[in-house]
This record gives C-alpha cells, structure tokens and sequence, in this order.
C-alpha cells in the first residue's frame, strides 16, 4: 500500500474534492438522500463551491485524505462541527476515513471546542457506525429537512475533543 496521508486541501483540490462528494452521493447516499438532491447536482458548481470553500479566508477547515497522491475522501468542519466526512468507496476500508476525522477533531479542539458534533443520515447505517466506532454516540436530536415531497431526518452524534485514533 502506499502513503496514506492527510493535508489542508488547496483550491487545485476543488475538482478532486467534488469528484469524491458526487461519486459518494450518487452512489452510496442514492437511497436515502431526496431524489431532487441528487438529480440536481451539477459537478462544476459543487466543484466551484469547493474551490470558493478551500480559497476563502476564515475559521473553516477542508482536508483531503490522499493515497499515492490521489485524493481518497475530504473532510470539511469549523467551530465545534464536522460539516462532511467522505471517502470514495472504492477507497474505503483503508483508514482514510478515521485519519480524517482524527485530524479534523484535532484542529477543531486547538480552536476551542471540547466537543463536537456531525448530523448523519438516520438510515446511513455504514456513517453512523463510523462515528459510533470512533466515540462519537447518537443522542436524541433529530433534524428534519425537505427537499419537495422528500424529506430527510438526520441523527446529530457527538463526541469529545481531543479524540483519539489509530
């Protein structure tokens, strides 16, 4: 295998960082995620608001995961939150994701924050067992949003900051 690393993503990254979210989103979130979401990605606007994202001054952190200099999967989170967490699947199973999170945690705390919180898909069954295995529980908030007829309910999880991880 080879070099597994995780760096700040630089606005060259845009269009590998939206890659990684449609492929995610299209595939894997397809069941869950409202229908109108996913048929209205447009891939040079998502990669456009990442590169916004990446070029903007501020207190927002955006990470690429990479192997053998490819980008695997990004994380993105700011004050106590993690905003979004995903890796390609077909880089899954590898650690990109918990290096990720790892990293992102540790920013968020040299902020400020002793905990932090993600809202998952309630039926991301795979994400909340990521969070779950990496400490951070579901509580009891909810959040409901619509998308026309659809809607989506998400789970927050939370968890402490520093965390640790392998």
């Amino acid at each position: 295998m080879s070099e597994a690393t995780v760096r700040d993503a630089t606005v060259e990254d845009a269009t590998a960082i939206a890659r990684v979210q449609l492929t995610v989103w299209r595939t894997v979130f397809a069941d869950f995620l409202p229908t109108a979401v996913v048929d209205g990605l447009d891939d040079d606007a998502v990669a456009g608001s990442w590169a916004q994202a990446v070029g903007t001054p501020g207190d927002a952190h955006v990470l690429v995961a990479l192997e053998g200099g490819e980008v695997t999967g990004f994380a993105a989170g700011s004050g106590a939150e993690v905003a979004t967490l995903l890796v390609d699947p077909r880089w899954g199973r590898r650690g990109h994701g918990g290096r990720l999170l790892g990293t992102l945690a540790a920013r968020l705390h040299a902020g400020g924050a002793q905990r932090a919180q993600v809202w998952v898909a309630e039926n991301d069954e795979a994400s909340r067992r990521f969070f779950t295995r990496h400490g951070w529980d579901a509580d009891a908030t909810v959040r409901t949003s619509h998308h026309g007829a659809q809607l989506l309910r998400e789970r927050r999880h939370t968890g402490s900051l520093p965390m640790r991880w392998e």
